[in-house]
């Protein structure tokens, strides 16, 4: 039962911590795109693909007090912070997890911006389509953010780079 709670907190274990409830839900449907074994369903929403069940293991986690929540003011808004508590740590050795790819992966991830995150994640929701269409979609759905045609090939690279990180 907690086999999927264990995926995450070995998620963020590895990430060392997480800043933005935003950049972790684009940072686990990015690895889910690139076949690491994540069971949450993801569907579009305001900020790119959305999950409400990795919401809710995030909340039972911390309830649980296998991660650390921590509320920072930003003056207009909040940005919450994650990382792994030490019930969390004594929780990931009873699991076995396996880490080597995965890793690198989020290391990759975590330097990006939660705004390039997004573009990279909703491009990888419109995967199906071919490379124009995505474009196209992504220009309709996030028109509001005006991604460049450089944030467009940077983002299409950075997805190629995970590619061959998962592929490895």
């Amino acid at each position: 039962m907690l086999q999927e709670h264990a995926k995450i907190v070995q998620f963020i274990s590895l990430a060392q911590e997480v800043t933005g409830r935003k950049k972790l839900q684009k940072m686990i449907f990015i690895a889910k795109k690139m076949n690491f074994p994540f069971a949450e369903k993801f569907q579009l929403h305001m900020y790119g693909p959305y999950s409400e069940e990795l919401t809710l293991r995030v909340e039972e986690l911390c309830e649980m007090g296998f991660l650390n929540e921590e509320c920072m003011d930003k003056g207009s808004y909040v940005q919450y912070k994650y990382d792994v508590s030490p019930e969390g740590k004594r929780f990931l050795e009873t699991t076995t997890q396996e880490s080597n790819e995965l890793q690198g992966f989020i290391e990759k991830m975590q330097v990006k911006t939660s705004r390039f995150l997004e573009l990279v994640s909703t491009l990888l929701y419109f995967d199906d389509l071919e490379k124009d269409e995505q474009i196209e979609k992504v220009h309709i759905v996030k028109n509001k953010l005006k991604f460049t045609e450089t944030e467009m090939n940077d983002a299409f690279d950075f997805i190629h780079q995970l590619q061959e990180v998962a592929a490895s």
